[in-house]
């Protein structure tokens, strides 16, 4: 499924069960001895695609542990982002010279429960789309999907410039005809080769129940 979201030069891996927790590196273990054994499993697997899309580049396999931020730490030159929710796994990784920023997340295609949780992600306007887009699309969760795409746009973001980014600090235009989105920056973007992003685009799709967004910075060309 990631790989309609995410073409080449993006290599990408997904899992839909998860693996065995004695295939995590010892350094991955450690950092969830104490945890319940889901949240153990789900750890693992996410790493363990991670593993598989790094292959693609030729990447030997090692322990993806977390930097700073929890952001995870990537071989030199590449870039990525993972994703985990109830029944799926996945990660994405680019090389640097190609993509500078990455970001991905899965979410259920359920709505969110508490109306004051969509208060505190979303922005006013974003509502009223929601509520627009609800009336033509009710299959698609789109107070779930503004959620994702935010997290989404804040796993590409925070690689950039190292700070935090609040959902209030984004505001989000979804396309439902080609199923983009756009999240206009309210604050100072970061500068990328030579460049101030104003903005983030991404992409998303609806499928085996669940919402997943990704976003991608391109290098510049030329």
């Amino acid at each position: 499924m990631i790989e309609k979201l995410l073409p080449a030069p993006i290599s990408a891996a997904e899992s839909f069960h998860d693996d065995p927790v004695e295939e995590m590196y010892p350094e991955e273990r450690a950092l969830v001895a104490n945890a319940v054994p889901h949240r153990q499993r789900e750890f693992g697997t996410v790493r363990n695609c991670a593993r598989r899309a790094l292959a693609a580049f030729g990447v030997a396999p090692a322990p993806v542990l977390p930097g700073p931020g929890r952001a995870p730490r990537w071989p030199a030159g590449v870039v990525g982002a993972m994703t985990h929710c109830t029944g799926y796994r996945a990660a994405a990784v680019a090389r640097a010279a190609d993509v500078r920023a990455l970001g991905l997340d899965a979410e259920p295609n359920e709505p969110i429960d508490d109306p004051g949780v969509l208060d505190l992600v979303s922005l006013p306007e974003e509502r009223d789309q929601i509520a627009r887009l609800a009336t033509h699309q009710p299959e698609v969760s789109w107070d779930r999907l503004v959620f994702s795409a935010k997290e989404s746009v804040y796993k590409a973001w925070y690689p950039l410039t190292g700070r935090w980014l609040g959902f209030e600090e984004a505001r989000l235009t979804l396309d439902p005809t080609d199923a983009t989105f756009t999240a206009r920056l309210l604050v100072p973007g970061p500068v990328v080769d030579g460049r101030r992003l104003d903005e983030f685009s991404g992409r998303w799709l609806i499928g085996s129940g669940l919402v997943l967004t990704a976003v991608t910075v391109p290098a510049a060309t030329g």
